[in-house]
């Protein structure tokens, strides 16, 4: 399956934010909140994260290090992406500053709970999640633990829930994949084989049309079923695949009936067209 880098596909892409800036640690910061609040319309993502980092300024790891909830918190009150709110971008960007003093990047904290000898990525981010929901928060909520019904929860799902993890697992590909011009290759400590696919509602679809899963419910199974499947193509980067199987859908309009893209579709003879959700 060829990739293509046009500027088109990284434009309907929230990777297209971390990219903006050069220093790792930038990268590193504004990837995970790209990632985070990359659910919803892509018109809504982009306008969402063009009006958090012009509030970030020039460094987003900058604005996270010095994050002050007082301060910060009020020029964030304004803030909202569907259901999230600025007090829990607040809280992610408290969360944030509490992993960056305590392991000095998002990486160091991930791998703190990372078992390397694990064949994928799974252990180690439901104790990335765990680990993360259980820092201090009382600056924001005038007690040490989460509130259960706090926004900023929806940004760690954890697969022990079941949950696909999906934007989790795209940022941990952006950050763990090599610099192709689309990841980023920031991270050297986690292995890129034992990452699994960001899946979401195009990547599940396709994945079905071309037989790499036949589960219909695009939870953490599904995905660990899809990432095995795509592991036979390749075993020391299986992820490889999740950018062209993803922009099928939301660049090239796939919407797992016949039409007309099927004509130009890179995958159309290995395809299941009678396929109907």
């Amino acid at each position: 399956m060829t990739i293509r880098r046009g500027a088109g596909f990284l434009a309907n892409d929230p990777l297209e934010y971390p990219r903006r800036y050069s220093h790792p640690r930038d990268r590193e910061v504004a990837a995970f909140i790209s990632a985070a609040l990359a659910y919803g319309r892509v018109a809504s993502i982009r306008n969402s994260l063009e009006t958090l980092f012009a509030l970030m300024g020039s460094s987003p790891a900058r604005f996270v290090a010095d994050f002050d909830p007082r301060r910060d918190g009020a020029r964030l009150a304004g803030f909202k992406h569907r259901f999230n709110t600025g007090r829990d971008i607040a809280c992610l960007c408290w969360l944030l500053r509490g992993m960056l003093e305590e392991a000095g990047s998002l990486e160091g904290f991930f791998r703190a709970g990372d078992d390397p000898g694990s064949p994928d990525i799974g252990p180690g981010l439901a104790a990335f999640c765990r680990r993360a929901l259980a820092l201090d928060v009382s600056p924001l909520y005038g007690r040490p633990d989460l509130p259960v019904e706090a926004g900023v929860r929806y940004f760690f799902p954890s697969p022990q829930g079941g949950s696909a993890c999906k934007r989790l697992c795209m940022f941990l590909r952006w950050v763990c994949r090599p610099d192709d011009g689309l990841d980023l290759g920031l991270w050297t400590g986690v292995a890129p084989s034992r990452l699994v696919v960001p899946l979401d509602t195009h990547t599940a679809r396709i994945s079905r049309l071309l037989g790499l899963s036949r589960r219909k419910g695009p939870g953490w199974k599904m995905a660990l079923e899809v990432t095995e499947s795509l592991r036979r193509l390749d075993p020391t980067d299986p992820v490889r695949y999740d950018f062209a199987l993803a922009h099928l859908g939301i660049s090239e309009g796939c919407t797992g009936r016949r039409g007309e893209w099927c004509v130009a579709c890179p995958v159309a003879g290995m395809c299941s067209v009678d396929y109907r959700e």
